[in-house]
């Protein structure tokens, strides 16, 4: 399965032109043979746009750009995967969409976990469902950047029975360890595939990292890309995951009975460190 990850925008460009850029983008990708394109977080009409913005761009998830996407994935052959407000009824979530190569849409997931008071002044939190999706014949789910740093997340993808992860996300300044360090851990403890997809540039008083990268079961990169604009490829192999997978038995030797004091609230699960 070849994958590929579009690192951007670099410049505002509102919904129609980043629609527009969506579409260049899978063309590219059509060119690399990839048959599935990621998107980051709120690609459709940025991220830090505030309240105001996003409640007058969120649409329902079968809305006009849902359309667009979707003709863009039937030409070109690739599926999609893309950030954007969602409006459900009253609510607004920060979600991202499945779209496959045929222009169906799949699935349709909602940020669970809110960062601080940029996110929960402009988003309802997601249920945190396991959404899982098939696309030839991989199971693949779906989270949005802060999520990926709860490992609980990860983990009940990988024991949904997922086998790569794709994860749009805005990773602003001073994150760098989040792309680099903890995204190859997830893979590998989960034993999973991992597509991480950035915004790049800056926004506002945001300076976002780049850094995307697609990371295999053995916590290496498979691709990784820089701090612009950029569109980068890789072919997930499900060889190395069974083998990966042998070796590593982590979901096997788990023991589920220890581990209760997880779900507890954090005032009943034991002591906190104090701080200064």
């Amino acid at each position: 399965m070849r994958v590929a990850l579009f690192q951007g925008p670099e410049t505002p460009a509102g919904v129609a032109g980043n629609l527009d850029r969506l579409e260049s983008a899978a063309a590219n990708a059509a060119a690399e043979k990839a048959c599935l394109l990621i998107f980051p977080e709120m690609y459709l009409t940025g991220y830090n746009i505030g309240r105001k913005a996003v409640r007058e761009l969120a649409e329902p998830a079968a809305g006009p750009s849902s359309a667009r996407a979707a003709e863009i994935a039937r030409k070109s052959g690739v599926a999609l995967i893309y950030g954007y407000p969602e409006r459900d009824g009253g609510a607004v979530y920060n979600a991202c969409q499945l779209i496959d190569r045929a222009g169906r849409r799949l699935a349709n997931y909602r940020k669970s976990h809110l960062f601080g008071e940029l996110d929960r002044s402009m988003f309802d939190a997601g249920p945190g469902d396991a959404v899982l999706a098939e696309v030839d014949g991989i199971r693949l789910g779906m989270l949005i950047c802060y999520d990926l740093e709860f490992p609980e997340n990860v983990r009940l993808l990988a024991l949904s029975g997922a086998d790569f992860i794709a994860v749009p996300t805005a990773l602003m300044h001073p994150c760098e360890f989040i792309a680099r360090s903890m995204v190859p851990s997830r893979a590998y403890e989960n034993q999973l595939f991992i597509a991480y997809a950035n915004r790049c540039g800056r926004e506002s008083e945001l300076s976002y990292y780049g850094l995307s990268c697609i990371v295999g079961p053995d916590g290496n990169d498979l691709a990784r890309a820089g701090s612009g604009e950029e569109l980068i490829v890789a072919d997930l192999d499900f060889g190395l995951l069974e083998r990966s997978r042998r070796i590593n038995t982590y979901l096997a030797d788990r023991r589920p009975s220890l581990y209760g004091a997880l779900t507890k609230p954090s005032a009943e699960s034991g002591p906190t460190r104090k701080t200064e």
